[in-house]
């Protein structure tokens, strides 16, 4: 689509199982410890979730438990008429741990580059932190 981007990362996370990643980014309370906002969510596909002390809205697409997460995303920044964005959470258990792949798309070019910055700032690096505790 022009005038949007997708943004790829995967972080490993050392001594934790794909449920555990999973069930944190469904549970409201779980979610507002791994990342430090205050977060809502749901388990079910059509539930809506907030993150970032409501920054960030979304609904739940596709779950498929402990394995992966479809939701659409957008921000309180969010571009006047842009359709949200599209973020797919995958969960590999591997080496010890879960390899987290985010595939974000659909993202406004104008604010990819924030965004995807935004991700290693208010998501991995918080998550990291919080798994190894």
């Amino acid at each position: 689509m022009p005038g949007t981007k997708t943004i790829t990362q995967r972080e490993f996370f050392p001594g934790t199982t794909p449920k555990q990643i999973y069930d944190a980014f469904l549970s409201g309370p779980k979610h507002t410890k791994m990342t430090g906002g205050k977060a809502t969510a749901g388990t079910k596909v059509g539930d809506k979730f907030t993150a970032w002390d409501g920054y960030i809205s979304g609904e739940n697409l596709a779950l498929e438990e402990d394995k992966s997460i479809v939701q659409s995303w957008q921000t309180g920044e969010w571009p006047e008429g842009a359709a949200a964005s599209r973020l797919e959470w995958t969960f590999t258990e591997k080496d010890g741990g879960t390899e987290v792949t985010m595939v974000h798309s659909n993202v406004p070019a104008s604010q990819a580059d924030n965004y995807e910055k935004g991700w290693s700032d208010f998501y991995w690096t918080p998550m990291k932190v919080y798994f190894a505790a």
